[in-house]
């Protein structure tokens, strides 16, 4: 793995501010070289050093090369909806061809390096915020620093952990419904490595990885805190106990464990309309997906999103809007497939405001237009939104009961018909459960469209990649179904085995 840090922690003048969307402790764990350390030893010395320590955490998570866009990028090109205009092995070109290989640098070497260095920035935290539990005690520490700001952060640090373990399965490993979790996972790193010490490490087991990542949501859950009061910023970009659950929902999802999706999501969602969160952030289905993102992106309805600024940018040719915007405001990596998605114009008409406001003609091309800034390309990573929990409840509830469930029929009717209100569907209008099922993954595939979710609802199925233009489909016995371990882990770790 070698993914360590020395014994010194940049934590000082690293503005990881979350509520201005500034994570700026850009760190090579290698070999960091901060402006202004701390030694290990004076790190936990004080909150506010504790608290940029927090901050930093989700700066790691949100690099550009893994969930600040590139995650969420390959999550769509993989699949038909998009097709690719440059043939740049940097942007992504091997994920769209499906000819990724152990070396392919700029994905499979990259996304596993960011993505593991970020649990290990986790891991050092809670092993260090353990450790120092005597310093927090009055006058330096509030009275209940102890016994609640240590557990939320705690929290925070296991909510990113397990959002990134969950992340790298859906490229790495084979789905949970293929065998049940028996299939090789991942190294599953779990102590704070500062030297090479621990890099020989096997994999667990898919099933291993998912019960940690439950582990850690539930910690999570039970510690976090209900809101970030009344400040938007902070409820949209920091983990809360509704971000935890939220997260468990697509998990189980992910794991066709569809009674415990709906245990979770009736947490946040009522039984019947409105939509809102009962109790801690009053998260919700916002009345327009436009609305959604509009610069700043902070409706009830985002959970969780990554923000940057123009000192804190994703990275150049990490953006959202650079891969799918086209020109002359974006980089015009990525048409939307004619064949793909709006080919379906019964289910995604001119009219949707989907449709007519993320859908953009550039000559005889179209282009995704969800993300609009440019100054740079700021828009926020979107994680996980209120829309993606009612349709994970609904297709949850359509499974369990077997039926055309009413619940369900709302649920899925909330989320198109705010943007299609011509297009609601009524119970006659599926002759049987799995229509209804069907019915719900299209409008997953609709509303999530260049927001990554795409792969995980093909991969957590066990179906097969459909093809686009002269790349052929990929079913789940090809090797090229998951992606090589990469050669890095490979070359430093001996008791890995390769997919």
């Amino acid at each position: 793995m070698k993914t360590f840090v020395n014994k010194k922690i940049a934590v000082a003048i690293c503005t990881a501010l979350v509520a201005a969307g500034s994570f700026s402790c850009q760190t090579d764990l290698l070999n960091p070289v901060p402006q202004t350390q701390f030694s290990d030893q004076v790190v936990f010395d004080t909150p506010g050093r504790i608290a940029l320590q927090v901050n930093a955490l989700y700066d790691y998570v949100k690099s550009g090369a893994f969930m600040g866009g590139r995650y969420q990028i390959y999550g769509d090109i993989r699949a038909n909806d998009f097709l690719n205009r440059t043939s740049n092995n940097v942007t992504g070109n091997g994920v769209w061809n499906h000819t990724v290989t152990e070396t392919s640098q700029n994905d499979v070497i990259n996304l596993w390096t960011d993505a593991y260095s970020a649990i290990n920035q986790a891991n050092v935290f809670l092993a260090g915020i353990d450790a120092n539990a005597s310093k927090y005690v009055v006058p330096t520490f509030p009275a209940d620093f102890a016994t609640v700001t240590a557990n939320q952060y705690k929290g925070e640090a296991r909510f990113l952990r397990a959002l990134s373990y969950y992340s790298l399965l859906q490229l790495y490993a084979r789905p949970y419904i293929d065998g049940n979790g028996s299939k090789p996972g991942l190294p599953l790193r779990l102590r704070a490595e500062i030297d090479a010490s621990n890099n020989d490490l096997a994999r667990s087991t898919v099933a291993e990885v998912y019960n940690q990542i439950l582990e850690d949501l539930n910690f999570a859950e039970q510690n976090l805190p209900l809101n970030y009061g009344t400040n938007a910023t902070l409820n949209t970009t920091r983990a809360h106990r509704n971000t935890a659950i939220a997260l468990k929902t697509r998990v189980y999802l992910t794991m066709a464990r569809y009674q415990d999706v709906i245990t979770e999501a009736n947490k946040i969602v009522p039984a019947a309309a409105p939509f809102t969160a009962g109790s801690g952030v009053p998260n919700s289905l916002n009345a327009s997906i436009v609305t959604v993102f509009a610069i700043p992106q902070e409706t009830t309805e985002t959970i969780l999103a990554f923000p940057f600024t123009a000192q804190d940018a994703p990275g150049t040719q990490n953006q959202l809007g650079f891969y799918f915007q086209p020109a002359p405001n974006g980089g015009a990596e990525y048409s939307l497939n004619p064949a793909g998605i709006l080919a379906n114009t019964t289910a995604f008409p001119a009219t949707d405001a989907r449709r007519a406001n993320f859908v953009t003609a550039s000559g005889t091309e179209f282009f995704l237009t969800k993300y609009k800034d440019r100054t740079p390309f700021l828009d926020k990573a979107h994680v996980i939104r209120y829309a993606e929990v009612m349709l994970s409840l609904a297709e949850a509830r359509a499974r369990t009961t077997n039926s055309v469930d009413p619940q369900a029929l709302a649920l899925l009717n909330a989320v198109r018909g705010r943007s299609n209100p011509a297009g609601v569907y009524t119970a006659a209008s599926f002759a049987n459960v799995q229509a209804l099922v069907d019915a719900i993954l299209l409008e997953r595939r609709i509303e999530f469209l260049g927001e990554g979710i795409r792969n995980i609802d093909i991969m957590r199925l066990n179906a097969t990649i459909p093809g686009k233009a002269s790349v052929g489909a990929v079913p789940p016995s090809s090797t090229l179904y998951v992606w090589p371990i990469p050669s890095t882990e490979l070359v430093t770790n001996s008791l890995i085995v390769r997919n």
